[in-house]
């Protein structure tokens, strides 16, 4: 059979790639993206005047249960030891900055983990805010998430 050029794609479909024969080795991936959300809409957040609670320490949660449950999340992605999550916001006038870093003790590494992580929080503030956020035709022409992206990942060891 002719070795194809992707790794994850046979004949029979797609595989999950062998990983076994790698070393064990520290790996860190760091993560962030950013919502952007109307300024009235930040206040309440910072006060913590939003009725469904306390957006920040809810996105947090959801981040780290998301990192935790990636490999059930994208079905090539291999289920990891996480060794550390820490996830911290940056709240600005008008966006939320979210970034994950996640560690692991691995033979691959844990980007996808870190983006899943910054994409579900940033997706559960959005939840959480949506109420205030829409429009008189309950649209959202404002809220945005954007610029989700991996800033660094690393063997640490």
């Amino acid at each position: 059979m002719e070795k194809s050029k992707f790794t994850h794609l046979s004949q029979e479909g797609v595989r999950m790639v062998e990983v076994g024969e790698k070393p064990l080795v520290k790996r860190m991936a760091l993560a962030s993206g950013t919502i952007k959300l109307e300024p009235e809409t930040i206040e309440l957040i910072v006060k913590e005047e939003i009725k469904k609670g306390n957006v920040l320490t809810t996105a947090q949660i959801a981040a780290i249960q998301s990192v935790k449950n990636t490999s059930q999340l994208i079905p090539l992605c291999h289920p990891l030891s996480i060794t550390g999550i820490n996830v911290e916001f940056d709240v600005k006038k008008e966006y939320i900055a979210v970034e994950v870093e996640v560690h692991t003790t691995g033979q691959t590494g844990v980007e996808m983990e870190a983006i899943t992580g910054v994409s579900v929080a940033l997706l559960t503030i959005w939840d959480m805010v949506k109420s205030v956020e829409k429009d008189e035709d309950g649209q959202y022409p404002h809220t945005k998430i954007t610029d989700i992206k991996v800033l660094r990942k690393e063997k640490l060891g």
